[in-house]
């Protein structure tokens, strides 16, 4: 598979089945978002790779309601950073966008690899610093969720949900965000 048809493959699935994690998948994984571009190569990522059935047990009260269906995660990926951990150059703080590419190369990776790798937002940041023994200082920027995409849509979805796993959501067209030259005086 190349890049494209990762990119072009990647979904969040909701309808997850178990997948073997192994320490080489993890070193995989990581292997890959380590190669992501951060600015003076600060790499300012941490990740906290849970995958033993007692820790996602935990997990699973560091979410918010809705995301009942992460309990069939095989894996959950606490993604950290801080700011001071790479550039500030006068108001540009840039470890979330490092961060964030470097995230998204580990979830190419993951998709390559047959898996679906799917970042919430539906969390306690509070909660899985508390779990996970997080310092305060550091951010906790999202939690992908790792398994295998199910061939049936799982009944703890909601209709929403369900309907999402039988079609991709519609994407904005290019004309909403794509500008040539110059920002339009007309765009909020």
């Amino acid at each position: 598979m190349d890049v494209k048809d990762a990119i072009q493959k990647r979904r969040a699935y909701r309808s997850l089945d178990p997948v073997e994690i192994t320490e080489d998948l993890i070193k995989d994984l990581a292997s890959h978002a380590q190669l992501s571009a951060s600015c003076n190569n600060n790499q300012p990522w941490r990740f906290v790779f849970i995958y033993s059935p007692e820790m996602l047990k935990k997990m699973h009260g560091a979410l918010n309601k809705g995301n009942e269906w992460i309990h069939r995660a095989s894996m959950i990926i606490a993604v950290l950073s801080k700011k001071e951990y790479d550039c500030i150059i006068g108001e540009r703080v840039y470890h979330q966008f490092d961060t964030g590419m470097a995230t998204a190369f580990l979830i190419l990776r993951a998709t390559e690899l047959g898996l679906v790798a799917h970042p919430i937002a539906g969390y306690s940041p509070k909660k899985t610093r508390e779990i996970l023994g997080i310092p305060e200082d550091l951010e906790v920027v999202t939690l992908v969720n790792v398994g295998k995409h199910a061939s049936t849509i799982y009944p703890i979805l909601s209709e929403k949900q369900a309907q999402i796993e039988k079609q991709r959501p519609e994407r904005f067209p290019l004309e909403k965000f794509v500008f040539l030259n110059r920002y339009p005086s007309n765009q909020p």
